[in-house]
């Protein structure tokens, strides 16, 4: 290679030296004789000029070791070159098959991740590598299709490490226990504003956001019978609400639940308020399961007949106090929640009932009671009875009781 750069750069040097060797005139051949002193003379100067013209002509021989030396120089510059640029354009290609797609964990530090409804596993792994928890969505993905639990990601908020090795991000998801809530329980028979202040207790938002947001009930998805009154319509149970969650969305949310389970019961809306009335009643009145749909039948025969249902807690109610008796003081009050006075119904529910009082309400027991009595305020021990005089025998039962456990009724 060397040698056909020589060629190229300088060219042929033993052809160009022979061709001017050949060109060379041969020198003419002295006279025989005896030559004269000018004779002579001329014939020395024409040798010296021939030699001369010998001496100026390229040499025969091949370049210098230090010509050599400067053609291998630049044929090594003309390749490194080249070398050069393919390791510029090529390295990020070469690199990608060698260099992992994954973290390989197990992460630093602390990141909360929000797993939207209807993410699906693109939209999860294109969540989580902006938040810089995996190193690419080729890694969760596969990680996902090697985990069988990945299909039941659930959404809510996450709380994971940044550089976490994609099939540890994918365990943690996996696990329901792993979703950052704030688990509000709310239980049954408390009033709207007790509700408010234990959602603000556990959640830290303040009571008068849930104040504000209880005002529109249509936007909370009331029924239209409730007449705008969230009362009764904030059902009991445990919540768990994601970081962030309005008051707005957690009303909507247990408002739900009740609407969810009238309707499941075949509780027509227009009906609706007067099912959770009387279920809020039944939740005040009665303890145990069993003798809840007996209130509710109690309550319905007492309507039935037109006859004021005379309930402690509708009265209780009105003056903003629990207990399991009123004064005298009390029953005489004009509220219409007074049902001492008032003969029908109250004008709403009395608190927010749970699911075995709204199905008791929408499915009262068959029975011709029209008074029930708790004889046992400490064990809820309730009796029934269809006669006033039958019920007033109950009635002593319960005033001996409360002289056996005074201050207590």
């Amino acid at each position: 290679m060397n040698e056909h750069l020589e060629s190229s750069i300088f060219g042929d040097h033993d052809e160009h030296v022979d061709e001017h060797v050949a060109q060379d005139p041969p020198h003419e051949l002295e006279p025989a004789g005896p030559r004269t002193r000018r004779e002579a003379r001329e014939a020395e100067q024409r040798s010296r000029r021939s030699s001369r013209r010998r001496s100026s002509s390229p040499r025969s021989e091949r370049p210098s070791v230090w010509r050599r030396l400067a053609v291998i120089l630049l044929a090594l510059v003309v390749v490194g070159g080249g070398v050069a640029v393919a390791y510029t354009y090529l390295r990020p290609v070469v690199s990608g098959f060698f260099e992992s797609n994954d973290f390989p964990g197990p992460g630093t530090g602390q990141v909360e991740v929000k797993v939207e409804q209807g993410d699906t596993g693109t939209a999860i792994a294109k969540t989580l590598v902006g938040a810089d928890v995996v190193k690419s969505s080729k890694a969760y993905i596969e990680a996902a299709q090697s985990n069988p639990k990945s299909a039941g990601i659930q959404p809510g908020t996450y709380r994971l490490k940044k550089e976490m090795s994609a099939a540890e991000a994918v365990a943690v998801l996996v696990d329901p226990k792993n979703r950052v809530t704030t688990a509000v329980t709310i239980r049954e028979g408390l009033w709207a504003k007790e509700i408010y202040a234990e959602l603000s207790k556990q959640t830290g938002i303040p009571v008068a956001d849930y104040v504000a947001a209880a005002k529109d009930g249509a936007a909370l998805g009331l029924p239209a019978a409730a007449k705008g009154n969230v009362e009764g319509y904030l059902f009991p149970a445990s919540y768990s609400f994601d970081p962030g969650t309005s008051a707005k969305a957690q009303l909507t949310q247990m408002i739900g639940q009740s609407v969810k389970r009238l309707d499941a019961l075949g509780v027509p809306e227009a009906k609706m308020e007067h099912v959770v009335t009387v279920a809020s009643l039944v939740e005040a009145e009665a303890r145990h399961p069993e003798d809840r749909p007996k209130v509710a039948r109690v309550i319905e025969n007492r309507l039935a007949k037109n006859m004021p249902l005379q309930l402690d807690s509708t009265v209780n109610y009105a003056a903003g106090k629990h207990g399991i008796t009123t004064t005298d003081a009390d029953r005489q009050s004009k509220s219409p929640y007074n049902t001492y006075v008032v003969t029908g119904l109250p004008p709403g529910p009395i608190g927010n009932p749970g699911e075995s009082a709204i199905q008791a309400a929408a499915q009262p027991a068959a029975g011709p009671w029209l008074f029930f009595v708790t004889v046992n305020p400490e064990t809820g021990d309730t009796q029934f009875a269809a006669t006033y005089a039958e019920h007033e025998k109950y009635v002593a039962e319960f005033r001996a009781w409360c002289q056996a456990h005074k201050g207590t009724c």
